[in-house]
Parts: structure tokens; sequence; C-alpha cells
């Protein structure tokens, strides 16, 4: 004879937390007040906002490579016409 340890209703209950357990979890971790203050953290270590004085000496920099680079362009250009 067969006889069933917990019944139906033990069955359901098991098979509603084993749907609602992954599903309450995907609802908990993807909520971003939770992690958006980390989030933000984080970017800013990897992204710090620029500051003017750095971005001004990157231009100068490039702005030196770029008249190195004409100004041997120049003395090619004015070699070849010789």
């Amino acid at each position: 004879m067969f006889v069933l340890m917990g019944g139906w209703k033990l069955e359901v209950g098991k098979m509603a937390l084993y749907v609602m357990f992954p599903v309450a979890l995907f609802h908990y971790f993807n909520q971003p007040e939770y992690f958006e203050e980390w989030v933000v953290k984080t970017k800013r270590e990897l992204y710090p906002p620029e500051s003017k004085e750095k971005r001004e000496s990157f231009e100068k920099a490039i702005r030196a490579i770029r008249e190195e680079q004409e100004l041997a362009l120049l003395t090619k250009l004015e070699d070849a016409q010789k």
C-alpha cells in the first residue's frame, strides 16, 4: 500500500517555496536604491571628474605635438622641393 507522507498540501507548499524563492531574490537584488550608492562611488573612483588644469595641460601637450609634426612635415616638403 502506498502512503503519502505529507499529502498534497505539503507538496503545494514546497512548490510555492521553490518558485517564490528565486522570484523574491530577483526582486530584492534588482532594486536600484540598494546598490545605487555603491555604483556612484565606484564610478567616481574609476572616472574622476575632470579638473580644468588637467584639461588645459592635456590640450597644451596636444598642441605641442601637432606643432612638432607640422614642423617635421614642412621640413620634409622643403627638402623634397630642393
